[in-house]
């Protein structure tokens, strides 16, 4: 479960000197160490140990991880020295916050800063290098379904404006490719797009990364500039919004609608030009109802939404993203693999994919690793999906007295439109989920006497 926190917690690193991430027995699982020159600690040194193991001084009622882990209390800014397994010892800003799922502490994340190593001014110029990278465009979201051309449309036309937006999606449709196609079709592609995920990062922390700190405004604090500075002129993509704690959701709106920031330990406002993006993981108004998301936020970025569909209700799309992946991965392996077999080209749209594009992906990346022939075959590809398939298909039943074989596969084929129908949203997706075409869906709905309110 802690792999899922790995993103967010990676995000931080411009405003940490070292993260480290333990598990519910205070065991490294993550380790990385952005100041070398101040401590030599080697990730291989670290991950799989326990952190008394690594600070040998710490006991468990002195170790603020043990601490989170055992009461579910954290740590700000906590200035104390620390010495190494092998005798180095550096004073430690330390802020060590729980990692809760479901209601339970599953670990816990310690973000350090060095304080007696702190440059005094940072400048924003110091940061642009990180977030300069290749974006996607339009041409990346793939597909030929009816769902993608509307989406692709969608994208588009928002890039004219300069107006907020709320994208909802599954988790693996791709929010961030929409995001940044968004930012580089429209007139800020020129200007920076930086990407902050808000689950599980505490408000406070969250609230220094947007707007930056003053030298002095806490404890180890320096002048440093935060994302929305950093932005100005361009776009900001924040995901799972919903995660976001509340308090900080209401300073988002503030800046939204201002259009200024102030630092932390500031007393100076800042005009700032920032488009945002925003994404959810979860239905909005589902978010509303469940005090994950403020209606007011919701009000100010909802305006515009896009929905992104998930890859079940365009199943007809994965033979051309199965295509593209192919071509990726013989790049980057320098393979030379040309498709999928039948049998895998008639499986593949049956199986529901919950993790969506992003696990389709990963299945094909995994058949690389097996595959030792042009062909992608069944046994190449993570055996669960067709475990999944396997579970779902029913036991064949013996005919009835007097019932023929198109009986029973008329029924068959009824039971499994009528099955599907509470699935989609309307039947142009039903007909792709099926793998036939609308019209051919609607003779089969007649035939079968099935009305339904979602025919549009």
């Amino acid at each position: 479960m802690l792999e899922e926190y790995l993103d967010v917690i990676t995000s931080m690193e411009n405003f940490a000197d070292g993260i480290l991430v333990v598990d519910d027995k205070a065991r490294v699982v993550y380790f990385r160490n952005y100041r070398t020159g101040i401590t030599p600690l080697l990730r291989e040194e670290v991950v799989g140990k326990n952190i008394l193991e690594i600070y040998p001084d710490l006991t468990e009622e002195t170790s603020t991880i043990y601490k989170a882990l055992r009461t579910g209390e954290s740590t700000i800014n906590k200035l104390e020295p620390m010495t190494t397994y092998d005798g180095m010892t550096m004073n430690l800003l330390d802020n060590t916050f729980p990692i809760r799922q479901g209601g339970k502490i599953i670990g816990a994340v310690s973000i350090a800063r060095y304080p007696d190593f702190i440059k005094p001014e940072i400048s924003i110029s110091d940061f642009e290098e990180k977030y300069r990278k290749d974006l996607y465009t339009m041409e990346d979201i793939v597909g030929r379904s009816p769902q993608v051309l509307t989406l692709r449309t969608q994208v588009e036309r928002v890039s004219r404006t300069h107006s907020s937006v709320l994208i909802y999606g599954e988790t693996g449709t791709g929010k961030e490719l929409v995001a940044q196609s968004i930012h580089t079709a429209s007139n800020r592609k020129s200007k920076l797009f930086i990407s902050q995920n808000c689950a599980a990062i505490p408000g406070n922390l969250l609230e220094s990364i947007f707007f930056g700190t003053t030298k002095g405004s806490y404890t180890g604090a320096e002048n440093k500039p935060g994302i929305f500075e950093i932005a100005d002129g361009g776009t900001i993509f924040l995901d799972e919004i919903n995660s976001m704690d509340i308090n900080m959701q209401a300073k988002l709106l503030k800046v939204i609608e201002e259009k200024k920031i102030t630092r932390i330990g500031g007393l100076e406002s800042k005009k700032v030009d920032v488009r945002i993006i925003a994404a959810v993981n979860e239905p909005p108004m589902q978010c509303i109802r469940e005090g994950k998301m403020r209606p007011d936020l919701f009000y100010r970025l909802g305006s515009v939404m896009i929905q992104i569909p998930p890859l079940r209700e365009r199943s007809n799309d994965i033979d051309v993203l199965a295509e593209c992946f192919i071509h990726q991965y013989n790049k980057e392996m320098g393979k030379s693999i040309e498709g999928l077999s039948e049998e895998v080209r008639e499986l593949l749209p049956r199986y529901d994919w919950p993790g969506n594009v992003r696990e389709f992906k990963n299945a094909i990346e995994g058949a690389f690793n097996f595959c030792d022939g042009k062909i992608i075959q069944k046994e190449d590809l993570p055996r669960y999906i067709f475990e999944e398939l396997e579970a779902r298909e029913p036991e064949p039943a013996p005919l009835a007295m007097g019932e023929t074989l198109k009986k029973s596969i008329d029924d068959y084929e009824k039971h499994i439109i009528l099955s599907e129908l509470g699935k989609t949203k309307n039947l142009t997706a039903l007909a792709d989920r099926l793998g036939i075409t609308r019209q051919a869906l609607n003779q089969k709905m007649k035939k079968y006497g099935i009305s339904t309110s979602k025919q549009v």
